[in-house]
């Protein structure tokens, strides 16, 4: 389903669109959602795709961004995620893998979508974007060994230290925090402790 051409295409693709800088991070990117797939059972070739596609859009002006995400989900997004374009990217990059690639899976998309704020529900796909995305190799940042060892060990004690990592950061900066992350992680915290009583 998701062949070497595609992967090909599409990195022709985002090379003509993207800075040389994004462009790294989208390669980057996609490699370690490969590799956290191949360790925690998941399709390497979906995550793979899933990974270079992120941030299609991530260097498109708002309006442009807005128009592709209404295309996708029309007026069901929050005016906070429509307004902000670091928060809107992944949602206009759902309609840039359905319009140009005829990609459908819904998993895929999903992740796409949430690899920035994350949601209440998350697959295995959509938690490995949201973690790949903090942890590829031209990522450096303060508590970004921390976040790679974790990941290394438990992926949902890495989503949530991903969490917290963002909402630090933008405490620190002084910048609004969209409540739907911190709703997020709240729900994030609350299945772990589910899967635990589950398990235990």
């Amino acid at each position: 389903m998701y062949s070497e051409e595609l992967k090909t295409t599409i990195k022709e693709h985002l090379k003509a669109t993207l800075s040389q800088h994004r462009y790294q991070h989208v390669l980057g990117v996609a490699q370690a959602a490969r590799q956290l797939a191949e360790k925690y059972g998941g399709d390497a070739d979906q995550a793979e795709v899933a990974g270079l596609l992120h941030d299609a859009a991530k260097q498109m002006d708002l309006p442009a961004m807005q128009k592709l995400a209404w295309r996708s989900f029309g007026s069901t997004l929050p005016d906070t995620i429509v307004s902000i374009g670091s928060l809107l990217h992944g949602y206009a990059a759902v309609t840039i893998a359905r319009e140009q690639y005829g990609i459908d899976d819904a998993d895929l998309l999903a992740s796409l979508a949430h690899h920035t704020t994350g949601a209440e529900h998350m697959s295995l796909l959509e938690k490995i974007i949201f973690m790949a995305d903090y942890i590829e190799v031209n990522r450096d940042f303060d508590g970004v060994d921390k976040l790679r060892r974790l990941a290394a060990e438990d992926l949902d004690k890495a989503v949530l230290a991903g969490y917290d990592s963002t909402i630090f950061h933008l405490l620190e900066q002084g910048k609004t925090i969209y409540v739907g992350t911190v709703t997020n992680r709240n729900a994030h915290i609350l299945s772990m402790k589910k899967d635990r009583t589950h398990h235990g």
